[in-house]
């Protein structure tokens, strides 16, 4: 059976709910079409998080690596094109704030998923949920995860698919901060579930 490495993020900012943490943990050890799914909670953190997910990459060797994060403010659920070699942004959760530093020195200015991101969000669309391809996962710790998995699979394993999904809000974060849309906790762990399906039906 292939294995998908499927990350989520501790809360940060001002978040003190991130429903990635919840969905990646309710996915471990699932088994979504001819993948296992094996989660991982990424720290938000500039330093740490690219080590670890590389760590994680290279002792299970996954077929697949799918990152999650909250993007509040947004109302659908959005497969991500593109990650910039640029971290910048918000400063993370211990207090480092990097600004137009490279995530490689010497890595391309982009690379593009290699999810299938446009039957991603068809699928989604055609079950109901709100759903649209992002061509911008910021410059945060989201574009530098996303960025670190697709430069490893250029460089090491090509073969190997990666890429990031964007989810918004759940609605116990929604009351929390009073303006932002929300989904339900069900309705993203099943979008989730679909776009994990459509790569697995991808892959076979």
């Amino acid at each position: 059976m292939k294995t998908l490495l499927l990350t989520g993020f501790e809360p940060f900012l001002n978040y003190t709910i991130n429903p990635t943490m919840r969905i990646a943990e309710k996915l471990d050890g699932a088994q979504i079409g001819g993948y296992r799914i094996i989660s991982r909670i990424l720290p938000v953190d500039f330093n740490r998080s690219g080590e670890l997910i590389l760590r994680w990459i290279d002792d299970l060797k996954p077929d697949a690596v799918v990152s999650l994060g909250l993007a509040a403010g947004r109302y659908k659920m959005t497969p991500e094109r593109v990650a910039l070699n640029v971290k910048d942004g918000d400063v993370d959760n211990e207090g480092y704030r990097p600004v137009d530093e490279p995530v490689f020195a010497h890595g391309p200015d982009a690379y593009l998923s290699t999810l299938p991101v446009r039957k991603m969000t068809q699928a989604l669309l055609q079950a109901g949920l709100p759903a649209e391809i992002s061509n911008t996962a910021g410059a945060y710790l989201c574009n530098n995860i996303m960025y670190e998995g697709l430069h490893y699979a250029a460089v090491n394993k090509p073969g190997m698919l990666s890429g990031f999904i964007h989810i918004p809000a759940d609605h116990q974060l929604a009351i929390e901060h009073g303006k932002l849309p929300s989904w339900s906790h069900e309705d993203l762990l099943k979008g989730v579930r679909i776009c994990l399906g459509t790569i697995a039906e991808e892959m076979e």
